[in-house]
């Protein structure tokens, strides 16, 4: 596993209910954080099956360990996320398993700050968690637990209050929340900002009976379908746990993820005047543009939300000014509001991003960002680090950057080649604005990394 974790993964640890996913292994999550964290822990969980069964799991481990535990239910992600950071708990566990299909359940940990926790920590939770060395409390000392559903209502406040009254007044919008927790948060927002809203897939069920969790292309052609249907300004869709949005046009077109990135970074960007803004180092290219735009600059990090939001901290503990943040996959970040992909801040944003334009259509604007052409690819190999330094070697005397990989940087592509922090596989990107180009680069890539040529 990479960065030195060994059971949890770039976002929290998941695994198929039955098989690799336990309510042992997760009691013992909750014994271990509870060991390190003591005091009052909030916990949330998706609306998967199994939730409900590795919540009270995850509640016994915390409590053995003398923790008070505060269960607010059914939520997205970064709700509970904003819950913790404003109302001061010691910590959290989010049970969910984000965009994996229904079989999957996991745990994704939380710090005070509402951020996720650090590799470092990760690693000392891990520890406990290998060697049991769990501190649990004597009979007089075990926590106790108490229900907090209403708390819900203090994330939907923070991101509605974050724009003027009635910005929406006069929009049309389809939402999906995918069956999962933003049923209960998005199409409120919206509405409260004024927007006349329709819903699909918007009914709690763990089974995922319309989509499954992961919002692609194909399973969005219902909520493409009722875009047209209704004439609406624009549909959003979320993933399992809505730390993620994505969003089709008004003439139901999929939104590439990078593009909505540049749709919002523009809007942010041009309100707050420079500053920086944080992204992976697989993020388009388009990204750099608008940010040049805006006098804006770029900071790179590598793949993960995690390592986003912790840069953006640390570069505003310098005093530097960032603007904005987040990955090319849906997963925005807000300074301003918490630092963590907030799917809910994001749907929000795409209201204001429209009534910027005034009465102008979603799709001409998208229309209008700079094209660019996005190659992605993978490749199973029991030895990826040996493959991403057969890379390295064969384009030594290029631009190259190692910040989590290697990317490979020209005047009129670039190329990133990465092990999977889950899996045994080398991850490719290649993007370029002339197709040509960035199949060219790919296949260069192959060669160098296998020694055989890639299909043409």
């Amino acid at each position: 596993m990479r960065n030195g974790k060994q059971m949890f993964g770039t976002n929290g640890v998941r695994g198929v209910i039955g098989e690799t996913m336990t309510p042992t292994l997760v009691l013992k999550i909750g014994a271990a954080l509870g060991s390190m964290r003591r005091g009052t822990i909030a916990v949330g969980r998706d609306t998967r099956t199994s939730g409900e069964a590795l919540t009270h799991a995850l509640k016994a481990g915390l409590l053995m360990t003398g923790c008070d535990v505060v269960d607010v239910g059914v939520l997205p992600t970064p709700a509970l996320q904003y819950i913790i950071k404003t109302n001061r708990f010691a910590g959290g566990a989010m049970i969910t398993a984000s965009h994996n299909p229904p079989e999957y359940n996991g745990v994704k940990i939380v710090e005070a700050d509402g951020t996720e926790m650090s590799d470092e920590e990760i690693i000392r939770l891990e520890g406990r968690f290998f060697a049991e060395e769990f501190d649990v409390v004597d009979w007089d000392g075990v926590g106790s637990e108490s229900a907090a559903p209403d708390r819900l209502e203090e994330y939907i406040e923070a991101v509605v209050n974050h724009f003027p009254e009635g910005i929406g007044k006069g929009m049309t919008v389809v939402v999906d929340p995918g069956s999962g927790p933003a049923a209960l948060t998005t199409p409120i927002i919206l509405s409260r900002m004024g927007c006349r809203v329709h819903t699909i897939n918007a009914r709690l069920d763990g089974t995922f009976p319309g989509r499954m969790p992961e919002p692609t292309p194909e399973g969005l052609q219902p909520l493409s379908e009722m875009v047209l249907a209704t004439g609406a300004d624009f549909g959003v869709a979320h993933d399992g746990d809505a730390d993620r949005a994505v969003f089709v046009d008004t003439k139901g077109r999929y939104i590439e993820e990078n593009y909505e990135f540049g749709l919002v970074e523009d809007y942010v960007c041009g309100r707050n005047g420079g500053g920086l803004v944080v992204t992976p180092v697989a993020t388009s290219r388009l990204i750099r543009d608008i940010a040049e735009k805006h006098n804006c600059t770029v900071d790179y990090t590598p793949v993960g939300s995690i390592y986003v939001a912790r840069r953006m901290i640390e570069l505003i503990g310098e005093g530097r000014k960032v603007s904005f943040g987040g990955e090319g996959n849906g997963g925005l970040i807000y300074p301003d509001h918490q630092f963590c992909r907030d799917g809910g801040m994001t749907a929000a944003m795409m209201v204001a991003v429209l009534a910027s334009h005034q009465d102008r259509k979603l799709s001409d604007i998208v229309d209008e960002l700079p094209a660019y052409h996005l190659v992605k690819e993978k490749y199973r190999t029991a030895d990826p680090a040996a493959l991403v330094r057969a890379v390295e070697e064969a384009f030594t005397g290029e631009t190259v950057e190692k910040i989590d990989g290697i990317k490979i940087v020209r005047d009129n592509a670039w190329a990133l080649v990465r092990a999977s922090g889950t899996e045994p596989m080398i991850r490719i990107m290649i993007e370029a604005k002339d197709p040509a180009v960035a199949d060219a680069m790919y296949r260069e890539i192959m060669m160098a990394a296998t020694g055989r040529r890639a299909r043409a």
